[in-house]
């Protein structure tokens, strides 16, 4: 959608505002679907419901390339939105029952890679088929390639801990949700989806349209910008299983990484914001290089805290808070740019949100270790008389 934007909004005859709905509609389902999905995960075990939602969102991007309005493609994100839904709490939930703490930087990394080196693949190939055969054949082409998948993924033998079916009510719902540091992950991931969601949505259009380039010349040089993404992702979860082994205890390195990341990310959108072009593409490139750097511990952390039992709906309820940022960025971007016609103000917005998860990582998380969720529960179920 991103990559397609500017086709869409001429063949649809759309306004930036439009657009900003269309980018934003994803987010709507997606967030809202976040908290029984971790449920199902645990309930129904994460690899089938890994493969519905595949199958959902595959589907719903085929017929976006069919659609010949803007209501239809709207009721299109939103069933994307809803297949996606699936993804973050079923991979976590697999992670956290077969991967010990200090090979989580690692396997976050390597998904990481996988779900952000799409973006540059889909850029690379969506763009150029956008421009040789136009933006619905691409839409339909891709979205019936990713079906493929499914026949691999029926194959895989997975350990019966990661895929057997769990009392997805132990420990208690009120007991995740009273977790300060439950809050403190979703702070930390809403500050960085915002200024993530910003940038994989808007960077095509900025490039077109503030920039000047062509549609082969933005895909070229957003997708050479997903590669340094995914490629840091899955270094900075090496180098960061690295120090662990090395005797750095995973609180201190997960936490400072979350720091310099996201005070890194105030540096680029600001540059973009004002710099030259030269000096605008420097930002954008750090800027992914920060973002691959901080992925493997956006999902380690709750993995680390939450633990094999909780983590599937502690992903569920941090991905809900979280991913609504995908709904805010879009659609305030939209009027911004709509209103402005420019990108200064959006990126300025996008500085303070990067900065205010610094917040939620270190300041709201306690040391990264699983939690006794069986005291835990005690704790939730007493009354407050008996807890003073």
């Amino acid at each position: 959608m991103p990559t397609a934007a500017h086709l869409i909004q001429d063949d649809l005859n759309l306004s930036p505002k439009q657009l900003g709905w269309l980018f934003g509609a994803f987010f709507w389902s997606y967030s809202l679907f976040q908290i029984p999905v971790g449920w199902l995960t645990e309930r129904f075990g994460a690899q089938r419901v890994l493969a519905a939602g595949l199958i959902v969102w595959a589907t719903a991007t085929m017929c976006i390339g069919a659609a010949h309005s803007f209501p239809v493609v709207l009721g299109l994100r939103l069933l994307l939105g809803i297949g996606e839904s699936v993804g973050f709490p079923a991979v976590s939930k697999l992670l956290a029952a077969v991967v010990p703490v200090r090979s989580l930087g690692v396997a976050n990394g390597i998904v990481a890679f996988g779900y952000l080196s799409g973006p540059a693949v889909g850029t690379y190939v969506g763009g150029h088929m956008e421009d040789a055969v136009g933006w619905r054949l691409t839409f339909v082409a891709l979205g019936g390639a990713s079906l493929l998948w499914l026949l691999p993924w029926s194959r895989v033998k997975l350990p019966p801990r990661a895929v057997r079916r769990t009392d997805a009510d132990k420990p208690h719902w009120w007991t995740i949700a009273k977790q300060k540091s439950l809050w403190g992950t979703a702070l930390g991931l809403f500050s960085s989806n915002y200024v993530f969601y910003f940038m994989l949505s808007w960077i095509p259009y900025y490039l077109v349209r503030e920039r000047g380039f062509s549609t082969a010349g933005m895909t070229d040089m957003a997708t050479s910008a997903f590669i340094t993404n995914a490629v840091a992702a899955i270094a900075a979860g090496w180098v960061i299983d690295k120090l662990i082994a090395r005797g750095r205890s995973a609180n201190n390195v997960y936490k400072t990484t979350m720091v310099f990341t996201h005070v890194g990310s105030v540096v680029c959108m600001v540059s973009m914001a004002y710099g030259s072009l030269t000096l605008a593409l420097c930002g954008m490139f750090a800027y992914q290089a920060l973002c691959g750097i901080q992925a493997p511990g956006v999902y380690a952390i709750p993995q680390i805290l939450a633990g094999p039992r909780a983590t599937g709906r502690w992903v569920g309820i941090q991905n809900s808070v979280g991913n609504f940022a995908g709904i805010v960025t879009n659609g305030l971007t939209g009027v911004l740019v709509d209103s402005l016609h420019n990108f200064t103000a959006a990126f300025l917005v996008a500085a303070v949100m990067g900065f205010i998860g610094v917040f939620g990582w270190v300041w709201m998380l306690p040391e990264l270790k699983e939690l006794a969720w069986e005291e835990e529960d005690k704790k939730a179920a007493a009354p407050a008389g008996e807890l003073a």
